[in-house]
């Protein structure tokens, strides 16, 4: 499966559930998903609070919500995210930390 399909099911079970709905009480606008993805990327590091080690469930349960913010933030926003990870990895296989 690539990015595609997986966009294509994650905006199909965001419609089902009406939240792309004109008057859903959870408007997909990009401010709202970017919200929602530092939620989700901050339950990610809540597994590790207090020097937890998560299991590989819970911890790939919250990574998935990671993701699907991140794909649907990025589709919405025009952004194709596979070129830009690509475009990244390029400035970044130059650069010095």
């Amino acid at each position: 499966m690539d990015l595609a399909d997986l966009t294509a099911r994650m905006h199909a079970f965001v419609a089902a559930k009406g939240f792309y709905a004109p008057d859903s009480k959870h408007p997909q606008t990009p401010e709202n998903l970017a919200k929602s993805l530092v939620i989700e990327a901050a339950e990610v590091l809540e597994l590790y609070q207090w020097g937890k080690v998560p299991d590989a469930g819970a911890l790939g349960s919250e990574l998935a919500d990671v993701f699907l913010y991140l794909l649907q933030l990025a589709d919405l926003s025009g952004v194709d995210l596979a070129r830009a990870t690509l475009d990244k990895l390029d400035v970044n296989r130059n650069r010095e930390w």
